[in-house]
């Protein structure tokens, strides 16, 4: 039995049971129960996704300020302190992430909040988000785009890291497929919901939502430095007037 519900990406990663008790609980305590273990499995962004990520902003900068949506553990924090020369700022409404990120960027200001109304109004340059967009709905992306818009100052940019959906012919495909319909299936027996669907987020609909908020757009199709990583960086800018 032990070996059963040993650890399932490493020693230090979480066990099938912890899995199982984030699959049944709502998001924030789901991600409340893995906070500790998350940066050892896979949902983690990958580290050559934030070093492109860096490369290609600092074309942009200087930033002053920035905020990460969606913090987590702080993985988009490292790239916001490589970036920002004065503050930078995570929000996240899971306690325990937020935890994990305090201690892996001791000097940002964390911010417990739901992104869907975020709590600022003009105050950075610069805003990025990582592997998030998947929690929400397709519904509810305009609130959380329009409170971005509104946190940023004008001329300011919001950077969206997003990968295209798989092709048909492919394993992945099937797999987020797979995972996708379980989700619904989940969602539909068991309260509160779970939500992380891996379809629900083409970039042409991304594209549309970030304009819809006001952002003007460009897509800049990326590398990670391995070259074993493709995503596409979503750079939605404030009009400056």
């Amino acid at each position: 039995m032990a070996g059963r519900l040993g650890r399932v990406f490493s020693p230090q990663g979480p066990s099938l049971r912890d899995l199982c008790v984030e699959a049944l609980s709502s998001v924030e305590r789901g991600y409340d129960h893995l906070a500790g273990k998350f940066d050892h499995t896979p949902f983690r962004t990958p580290d050559g996704i934030l070093d492109a990520t860096v490369q290609e902003l600092s074309k942009a900068g200087p930033f002053r300020s920035g905020l990460d949506v969606c913090c987590g553990t702080g993985a988009g924090l490292t790239v916001l302190r490589r970036l920002c020369r004065e503050r930078v700022t995570g929000v996240d409404f899971s306690a325990g992430m937020l935890a994990e990120a305090r201690a892996a960027v001791p000097e940002a200001e964390l911010v417990r909040a739901d992104v869907r109304a975020l709590p600022f109004t003009g105050g950075f340059d610069l805003a990025v988000t990582f592997g998030a967009l998947g929690h929400f709905l397709p519904s509810e992306r305009p609130a959380l785009f329009a409170g971005v818009h509104r946190a940023l100052r004008p001329g300011g940019l919001f950077a969206v890291a997003t990968g295209d959906l798989p092709a048909q012919n492919t394993g992945v495909y099937w797999a987020t497929l797979g995972l996708d319909l379980a989700m619904v299936v989940r969602n539909s027996l068991v309260r509160p919901p779970f939500v992380m669907y891996y379809r629900t987020t083409p970039l042409p609909a991304v594209r549309r939502d970030l304009r819809t908020a006001g952002f003007t757009v460009d897509t800049v199709d990326l590398t990670a430095q391995d070259d074993t990583l493709r995503f596409s960086l979503l750079l939605a800018r404030k009009p400056a007037g």
